[in-house]
């Protein structure tokens, strides 16, 4: 496996491959984050003719993107583990750790910024102004380092995955967007960075979020359809245990609007703190045709 740090290194090195998989994370790796790299030298396998992954690569990018964390949030303390998450890599078949200075990133101040549609002002947006912007950005700027084939996200940062699909479709990037699923812990929890931050009894109760938002599933399979009294019963049982929701949302699964009776495709979001933990999750729901 490589480390590299600079984009003229890294276009040097793929200058050659003829297949890339790419996995972009800010580091702090998990199980998740592996997972996502396993499916990324899956679609490497399967675009090489001898299924063997011939001439193809996994690039995995670690970069804490300061444009995506606001004036008040955890850019500073948010944990960088970057030897582990090497190792980690490693011992996934990583090919290439991609990890970039900021003055590698941004060698100047970023005027241009990609501005996403209105999705990127509700629910996390409306939350984290100007967060969709910078996450977009760094995306595209990585893009253009990595030119990748595959580009694998994890499906527990939906509203990123719909921002970033869509901003392929709509700039005709030639990349192929794999969305997985959220990888959970045994009691359910979604692997993230950030759970690092709970308590010993805050990671008990972490688990609670995603409960209650299958229930609120099992109550939509069930025929249920006041989206708003349902999502007031998910943050009033929430707020019972001492979390503080952000909000709870009922949405169509492809632009994240508000879902019509006629929609069959539905995803219910959530952000919630607990204690000083701020924490996501989302459940996908298919109704029947």
């Amino acid at each position: 496996m490589e480390i590299i740090h600079t984009v003229a290194e890294l276009r040097a090195r793929l200058k050659s491959e003829s297949i890339i998989g790419f996995v972009p994370t800010m580091g702090n790796l998990h199980s998740g984050h592996i997972d996502l790299t396993r499916i990324a030298r899956a679609c490497v396998n399967a675009h090489s003719p001898d299924q063997a992954g011939a001439g193809g690569c996994v690039v995995v990018s670690i970069f804490v993107n300061r444009l995506q964390f606001g004036p008040k949030e955890d850019f500073g303390s948010y944990p960088r583990t970057f030897a582990d998450d090497t190792e980690k890599c490693r011992a996934a078949g990583v090919d290439i750790v991609f990890a970039p200075t900021e003055a590698a990133m941004y060698p100047a101040p970023q005027h241009y910024l990609v501005e996403p549609p209105n999705i990127q002002h509700i629910l996390d947006g409306a939350v984290r102004p100007g967060h969709f912007r910078g996450v977009a950005t760094v995306v595209l700027k990585l893009f253009n380092m990595v030119r990748p084939t595959v580009a694998v996200f994890g499906k527990k940062d939906y509203q990123q995955c719909r921002v970033l699909d869509n901003m392929v479709q709509q700039l005709n990037l030639p990349i192929e967007m794999v969305l997985a699923d959220t990888v959970r812990a045994d009691d359910g929890l979604a692997l993230s960075s950030r759970n690092g931050y709970l308590s010993a009894a805050e990671r008990i109760e972490a688990p609670q979020l995603f409960a209650e938002l299958s229930k609120l599933k099992h109550n939509i399979l069930s025929g249920e359809r006041n989206f708003a009294a349902m999502e007031a019963g998910v943050a009033a049982a929430l707020d019972a245990r001492g979390w503080k929701p952000d909000y709870i949302a009922v949405r169509r699964s492809d632009d994240l609007l508000e879902p019509s009776p006629a929609d069959k495709k539905l995803v219910i979001l959530a952000a919630a703190r607990l204690g000083a933990t701020r924490l996501i999750d989302n459940v996908e729901v298919t109704l029947d045709e």
